[in-house]
């Protein structure tokens, strides 16, 4: 069945950048309408930051990412990246890729709109 994998997690310091990358295997990522990224710190619900259509590569963000992450879709790699600057310890979570077909930009923050996870990668950011 078709896999997806997070990489490129670690800790960092405030103010400082990691790129996740979430490569699908088996399946184009084309297969998908949109994928998306999701985050979930400890006691605290999965919050969708950021999406992207596969198609157009048009991306939709979450205002508390806004400005900071980049989505982007690699057609050699098949791999749908996310580019986070600016990091604060707030963003400290488990950072989780998905695929699917959400109905809207809207709805592709939202975690019922995705049929396919990854595992997560931990993310930390120190202050």
């Amino acid at each position: 069945q078709v896999q997806l994998v997070e990489s490129g997690g670690g800790s960092v310091q405030a103010g400082g950048s990691l790129r996740l990358s979430c490569v699908v295997s088996r399946r184009s990522i084309y297969y998908y309408g949109r994928m998306g990224w999701f985050r979930q710190a400890p006691g605290k619900e999965r919050e969708g930051i950021a999406a992207i259509h596969l198609d157009t590569g048009v991306p939709y963000y979450a205002d508390s990412v806004k400005g900071r992450f980049d989505i982007s879709r690699d057609n050699a790699k098949n791999t749908v990246d996310l580019q986070m600057n600016s990091l604060k310890p707030d963003d400290t979570a488990m950072y989780y890729c998905a695929a699917g077909w959400p109905s809207s930009p809207e709805a592709s923050l939202t975690t019922g709109a995705y049929t396919s996870w990854g595992q997560g990668a931990q993310v930390t950011v120190s202050s």
